[in-house]
């Protein structure tokens, strides 16, 4: 909520920092880890089907997507 109200009142912070999470997620690194946890996910037959479940790397296993999310 802290980090909403932040970029809500400073423009020029949220702009910065889209266009550090644009050039963060187009790197090979991240297009490989993403193509990991789809292929997971295609593989377990969950892949678009609503379920709200996550392939988690480090648990390797399927978790909530809000529980898998949210950890540090």
């Amino acid at each position: 909520m802290k980090t909403k109200k932040y970029y809500d009142s400073n423009p020029k912070a949220y702009q910065k920092k889209k266009e550090y999470d644009t050039e963060y997620h187009s790197t090979d690194e991240r297009k490989k880890y993403r193509a990991e946890l789809n292929r997971k996910n295609r593989q377990a037959g969950k892949y678009g089907n609503g379920d709200g479940l996550d392939y988690d790397h480090t648990e390797r296993r399927f978790i909530s997507a809000v529980k898998n999310r949210s950890k540090k």
